[in-house]
Order: C-alpha cells, then sequence, then structure tokens
C-alpha cells in the first residue's frame, strides 16, 4: 500500500486497538504508577504505526506489543487480521527512557529505567570535553549521565522561543527533559556527574527550558535546552554541518552519535507511533507517546543503550530527523531492542529554537505535502 494509505489504515486501527483492550480489560493508558491502576507494565497495550515493506515506495503497519499475556495475543491477532497481508508485528518487552535517572532517587525495579552504563563500559565520549560538541556526555547537576544533542539558537519565527533567556545569539544545548531534569536555573554540568562532572568546575550553562511532562496526560517529546555559559562549541562534530530537519520516512537510514554507545548506524523501522508505553519511573509512572520515530540496530550492536539519551539521529545527508529518548527490551535485530524517537519538527516546535546555522528555513524544516519528500542540507554552520 502507498503511505496515505497507509495512514489511513493506521488511523483506523489505533483507535480499534483501544477499543479491543477496554474490552478485554487490559487497557492502560498514561498514568502514575498507582497501587489500584492496572499494573502498566504488564497490560499489553499496542503501539501503532506505519512501517516499510518489501518493495521500495510502499508500506504496512507495524503492530508493536510488549508482553505475550494471553489477552496481549490476542488483542494482536484481531488488530494483525485487520492491518492487511503482510504487517509488521513484533514483541518489544518493556519500553524505558534510557537512562539517567536522578542520583540517589529511589528507584521501582518495575518501571524505573537502569542507571547509564558505566563511564569504564562506554564507548562513547564520557570526558571533558571543550569546546563542547555534540554526543558528550551532559546532564543536570542532580541527574546521572545524557548525551549533549545539538546545538540550538531562539526561533524568532516561533512564539515559544520568546519565553527562553540570554539574548540575540545565545547558543543552546538540546538534549531531553529526563537529562535536564530541573528548573530553569539549575546547574548543568559535562561531563555528566556518573561520569565525574562536579559543579562548579564542569558547569557549562544552566537549565533554560523544559517542556514538561506530567503523569496522566499524553506526551509527544521528552526535550529540554540548557542555555550554555560560552558560545565557543564544535556544532560540526562528527559529521559536519546538520542545520536542516526532516520528517522521517520508514527506511530511512539514520546515524546518531551518543555518550554510551558511540556513533551508530540504524533503519527507520516505523513512523507515527502512537501509544507508546514509556517507563518513566515513581515520579511519572508511565506515559504514552504519540507520532513516535522508531529505529531499529543495522550493526551488530545495539542503536542506543543507556546514557545516549538527548542523542540527535540524523540521515546519512545530514538532515536531523528526531532527539533519541527510550528504548525496549527486545524486538529489534539480533536481540537488541529498539530505539524511540521524537520527531524533531515536534522538539524545536515545542521549545521555540532552531538548529544553529538554520536561518532562513521554517521551525520545522519538514516536507509539508505527505509525499515524503526530502529537505535538502544547507550545508551551512551546523547541529
Amino acid at each position: 500500500m502507498d503511505l496515505t494509505q497507509a495512514r489511513e489504515i493506521k488511523a483506523q486501527l489505533t483507535g480499534y486497538a483501544r477499543d479491543l483492550a477496554e474490552r478485554y480489560e487490559v487497557a492502560v493508558g498514561p498514568q502514575s504508577a498507582a497501587t489500584t491502576a492496572p499494573d502498566p507494565v504488564r497490560a499489553p497495550t499496542l503501539a501503532i504505526g506505519v512501517a516499510p515493506a518489501g518493495r521500495s515506495g510502499e508500506f504496512e503497519i507495524a503492530v508493536r506489543y510488549r508482553l505475550g499475556l494471553p489477552a496481549a495475543r490476542a488483542v494482536v491477532r484481531r488488530i494483525a487480521a485487520e492491518a492487511g497481508p503482510s504487517p509488521d508485528v513484533r514483541r518489544t518487552g518493556r519500553i524505558r527512557r534510557l537512562g539517567p535517572g536522578r542520583r540517589g532517587s529511589t528507584r521501582d525495579p518495575g518501571l524505573d529505567p537502569q542507571p547509564p552504563v558505566a563511564t569504564a563500559l562506554a564507548v562513547g565520549e564520557t570526558g571533558r570535553v571543550r569546546p563542547l560538541r555534540p554526543g558528550v556526555s551532559l546532564a543536570h547537576v542532580d541527574v546521572t549521565a545524557g548525551t549533549l544533542g545539538a546545538f540550538v539558537v531562539a526561533d524568532p519565527a516561533c512564539s515559544a522561543g520568546g519565553h527562553l533567556p540570554g539574548g540575540p545569539g545565545a547558543i543552546y544545548a538540546l538534549s531531553n527533559r529526563h537529562v535536564l531534569d530541573g528548573v530553569p536555573g539549575d546547574g548543568v554540568l559535562q561531563p555528566g556527574p556518573a561520569d565525574g562532572g562536579r559543579d562548579p568546575v564542569d558547569r557549562v550553562g544552566a537549565v533554560a527550558a523544559v517542556v514538561p511532562l506530567a503523569a496522566g496526560e499524553r506526551a509527544a517529546v521528552d526535550a529540554a535546552v540548557a542555555l550554555l555559559d560560552s558560545a565557543e562549541v564544535d556544532p560540526t562534530y562528527p559529521v559536519g554541518p546538520v542545520t536542516t530537519t526532516a520528517e522521517a520516512v520508514p527506511g530511512d537510514a539514520v546515524e546518531k552519535i551518543g555518550r554510551t554507545t558511540g556513533h551508530t548506524h540504524g533503519r527507520v523501522s516505523a513512523v507515527e507511533m502512537d501509544d507508546v508505553l514509556v517507563g518513566y519511573g515513581p515520579e511519572l509512572g508511565v506515559l504514552a507517546f504519540d507520532g513516535q520515530i522508531e529505529v531499529e540496530s543495522t550493526g551488530t550492536g545495539p542503536f542506543s543503550r543507556g546514557g545516549d539519551s538527548g542523542s540527535l539521529v540524523y540521515r546519512h545527508d545530514a538532515a536531523a530527523l528526531g532527539l533519541l529518548f527510550a528504548g525496549s527490551e527486545t524486538g529489534g535485530p539480533h536481540g537488541t531492542g529498539l530505539t524511540y524517537v521524537n520527531p524533531i519538527g515536534a522538539v524545536v516546535g515545542a521549545l521555540g529554537v532552531r538548529l544553529v546555522g538554520a536561518a532562513g528555513q521554517d521551525h520545522t524544516g519538514q516536507d509539508h505535502t505527505g509525499t515524503g519528500e526530502r529537505a535538502s542540507p544547507s550545508g551551512t554552520n551546523t547541529l
């Protein structure tokens, strides 16, 4: 089927899946981890999106379920029967934000992510790096360690940008909300505390804006920015200028540079994923994200691991596609799991920013025609 047909069927099936889950008395929406609520980790709610088919230019329905409970399998069979001749059905296991967590927090093993991979086992950049560059360890002073994804500036074309501190030309570090998890003015360290960063000697800036997440509400992005103390940065590392954004298309070849797994390669295995349930620990419980991008590794190892949160995911032609924030236990090649990514247009729009060097483009840089045509890189400046 073509992309338009796949989107239409996906929209119909999303509502049908929710109805079926309620009928089987296993539905679970975004909620806190209250003891009176259904177990949000075991409930077999489905995530549904659009996946690439075997032939170029054709698409199919992506169906993802977490655990192989009888009720889950019953719902999956019903949905798969309506999804066309060859839906892409996978069991993901639990999906969690990819670390970090607050230091010293009380952890619920059923929901909270594990701490980021130990510094000694990480292959990315965990040390002190000046000037700052994408892919290095970064975090709020009370968080463990995540990744600096990109450098951005306020976008005058977006009303949200008017709420950012800092004057004209101020540069911000882009990462996840759970990496820069605090209130405006809180210190941000590079490297993150789990990698030896200490305040004030390793302070590089302060939290400037955080897109809120709330228990019981649906979400679209996990994103935040920090106002940097110095504008002396290296936005060209490691791939040269990344100044444009684009809409992910199923099958796209992608890359990322992260604090834990370094430079990895993958493939967009699904887009527009709705009802992606992500564990956020006792504070928020399980949150449902809509409109997400899913990536599978094309290497022998995982595309991402704990501590890679906040990495920018980009195409081979250096167009940014999204901000990495979560991962599953399984579902990917070689048992390495799947990675979940916020679409970059939603991220920059929510924060009121644009990539450094992206002057002259609209604040999403996306194709709005629905054809999946590419936005071409500008070739100037960068991330």
